[in-house]
Parts: C-alpha cells; sequence; structure tokens
C-alpha cells in the first residue's frame, strides 16, 4: 500500500511540471507520474480532444478520478493537470501532502508555450485567457501548496533544485 507521493506538483499548464518532475524523480531514486498522461492512456485521446469531443464537465470528472487514483497507489513524484485543484474534494486530498506550487508569470508562459491554441482552455485570446485562469487559480494553488517555487527566468535543473530544497529531500 501506498504512503503517497513524495512530491506533488502543481501549477499552470506550460509552468514545467512534467520535466522538473522527471528530474525530481530521477534525483530523488523513485518513478514519476502525470495524471494527464494517466488520463490520454485512459481515453485513447488527446486532452484537448476530450474537451472538443466531451466538454470540460466531462474531462474534470475524468481528472479528478485519476487525481484520486494516483494519489492513493504511486509513491514517487507526481504532476498534476493545471486544473486538478479546482476540484475541492481533489484539494481536501492534498491537505499535508508534499505539495509544490510552480508559478511563472504570463510573460514568462508566452515565451514557454507560445499560449498556443493546442491548450483547449486558451484558443481564444491566449494572454487574456491565461491570466484570467491565473486570477481565478492562483488561490486555489496557494491553498494546496506547502511551498512555492517560481520557475520564472530558471532552469528545470534550478527548479528541481530549489523543490529539493524547500521539501528538504535528499537526493537518492
Amino acid at each position: 500500500m501506498s504512503t503517497g507521493p513524495v512530491v506533488v506538483l502543481v501549477g499552470p499548464m506550460g509552468v514545467g511540471k512534467s520535466t522538473v518532475g522527471r528530474l525530481l524523480a530521477e534525483r530523488l531514486g523513485v518513478e514519476y507520474r502525470d495524471t494527464d498522461d494517466d488520463i490520454v492512456a485512459e481515453q485513447g485521446r488527446a486532452i484537448a480532444d476530450i474537451f472538443v469531443d466531451e466538454g470540460e464537465p466531462y474531462f474534470r470528472a475524468v481528472e479528478k478520478r485519476a487525481v484520486h487514483q494516483a494519489l492513493a497507489e504511486h509513491d514517487g513524484v507526481l504532476a498534476l493537470g493545471g486544473g486538478a485543484i479546482l476540484d475541492p474534494d481533489t484539494r481536501a486530498l492534498l491537505a499535508g501532502r508534499p505539495v509544490v506550487y510552480l508559478s511563472m508569470d504570463v510573460e514568462e508562459a508566452t515565451r514557454r508555450t507560445g499560449l498556443n491554441v493546442a491548450r483547449p482552455l486558451l484558443a481564444v485570446n491566449p494572454r487574456k485567457q491565461w491570466r484570467e485562469l491565473m486570477e481565478a487559480r492562483r488561490h486555489l494553488y496557494e491553498e494546496v501548496a506547502r511551498a512555492v517555487v517560481a520557475t520564472d527566468a530558471r532552469t528545470p535543473e534550478e527548479v528541481a533544485q530549489a523543490v529539493l530544497d524547500v521539501l528538504e529531500l535528499k537526493e537518492a
């Protein structure tokens, strides 16, 4: 039975949860898991396609199940999708866990992702929508996080080290 992840990464799309998560897993000698990957594998299609074909409420229900399952059975590094923290039950499950909110500003988001249309929630006016998403979600990320690590102007390696430092985790 799993005691739960050693690190849970939350934050907006494009912040680097997957890249940093893989680095952390390697440094800690544990497995990496991303709930977005779990959803794609289970559904057999891209997240953007799920949004288009089924709508956001359907996706959020699938996401909630994937996150709850991963929290129950994974004991390595876990990255959650950007909107996973919208669900109150998920936020409650994250309480007391080693959650780190990876943050970035809109300029960094633009540089990293181009805020392109492959991101279903940013299809119309990406910069404006990203700002609105962050205004709606920032307090939720902060609510669930034990620590916040800014990723702006940092390499993935620097961010991974900052996460290790803030959680006082030792490399394997």
